[in-house]
């Protein structure tokens, strides 16, 4: 958990697989081509058993606190209301998210100094990748 918790700024995205993720989230055009444009910084912190991940762009903020393996109320970005619950499993953060029949996993790991995000649903896979910020 320690290598996850820093400041990640957004340097390459598999931008077809994204939109693809997206739009099966159901995430509105306009919403889609935005969330695709962005390059948001992701900040990682651990205060005691509660974790917080802030993206921040310019066009949103959002802020996520959670217990790990504690099911909680997750209002999305994009507007979804999901029942989410975070595990940390061999050193992958796996966020699952659950909603009117529908479920998501975003993994967040860290390789070679960088942060490997990937965001599934059935069997769409989109890969973002961050570098920690100085």
């Amino acid at each position: 958990m320690e290598a996850l918790c820093a400041a990640w700024a957004l340097v390459e995205t598999d931008k077809e697989n994204f939109d693809r993720y997206l739009t099966a989230l159901d995430v509105p055009f306009m919403a889609r081509k935005a969330a695709g444009a962005l390059k948001p910084d992701v900040i990682i912190s651990k205060e005691g058993n509660v974790i917080k991940i802030r993206s921040e762009s310019t066009f949103k903020n959002h802020e996520l606190c959670f217990k790990l393996n504690e099911e909680f109320d997750e209002p999305t970005p994009d507007g979804r209301k999901t029942k989410t619950t975070v595990t940390l499993e061999n050193g992958v953060l796996v966020q699952r998210q659950k909603w009117n029949g529908k479920e998501s996993t975003v993994t967040r790991e860290v390789k070679d100094n960088q942060m490997v995000t990937t965001c599934i649903i059935g069997d769409i896979k989109a890969v973002r990748i961050f570098t920690k910020k100085n």
